[in-house]
């Protein structure tokens, strides 16, 4: 676990003006379709649960047992790169502090989120640090949504990810630096990522640190298989 700590993107937040971020915050992850946005958020769900923190995967578009497979998948791919000989005590700390919801065919609802977690910490004693949300249309989201989200980790003290699909062919960005499709309410959002291929390599880049009013350019090398870090950027 502490090889792929040490190895894990969200090193790049060591570099963030809080290190991290943090309860009570909403976190956005920007990337093109195909370039690895899943993959890179069962990146953060793993460095959050090897940090000892409990998690819930909350997917939109994908049933359980396709969630299921895909954390296999990956985890599969750093225990080869890694050459990791405690799996089975990851795979057993993955299983006891991960829990996933799907909520199919636009079923989805804050209010049932809410319900779904208040059932699992009356029922389980289940209290998730971190929220990762895959699957929601950033586009079509309202600015309200993710204001009541922004609330809703507040009173649950726990963080919550988003991921949000850009297009090549939108380059639309605000004052700020920030793009498609976030552009329009990058105030609600603590910390943004983009996830991005270059000629020189996968780069994760930082463009949002809280209210840091500047950021030069913070950014990580990433390895396009794996998704570890290679170097910095």
């Amino acid at each position: 676990m502490e090889r792929f700590i040490s190895a894990s993107p969200l090193k790049l937040l060591e570099r963030s003006s809080r290190k991290g971020l943090g309860p009570g915050n909403l976190g956005v992850l920007i990337a093109r379709a195909g370039v690895g946005k899943t993959a890179c958020l069962i990146h953060i769900a793993f460095d959050r649960i090897f940090h000892g923190e409990k998690l819930v995967h909350v997917s939109l578009d994908e049933t359980p047992e396709k969630v299921t497979s895909y954390y296999n998948v990956i985890l599969y791919d750093l225990v080869k790169a890694l050459d990791m000989e405690d799996e089975y005590e990851v795979r057993g700390r993955i299983d006891r502090n991960r829990l996933i919801l799907a909520y199919l065919n636009q079923s989805f609802s804050l209010e049932r989120l809410e319900n779904n977690l208040g059932n699992l910490e009356k029922n389980m004693g289940f209290k998730p640090d971190t929220l990762i949300v895959d699957g929601m249309d950033c586009k079509e989201a309202s600015r309200d949504l993710f204001g009541q989200f922004k609330q809703f980790a507040e009173s649950l003290e726990t963080e919550i990810w988003f991921s949000a699909l850009s297009h090549r062919h939108i380059t639309e960005t605000n004052e700020r630096g920030i793009p498609y499709p976030c552009h329009q309410v990058d105030d609600l959002f603590s910390i943004i990522l983009q996830l991005q291929p270059e000629t020189t390599g996968m780069h994760l880049r930082l463009l949002k640190d809280h209210d840091h009013p500047s950021i030069s350019d913070v950014s990580l090398k990433l390895d396009p298989g794996t998704f570890l870090v290679m170097e910095k950027g």
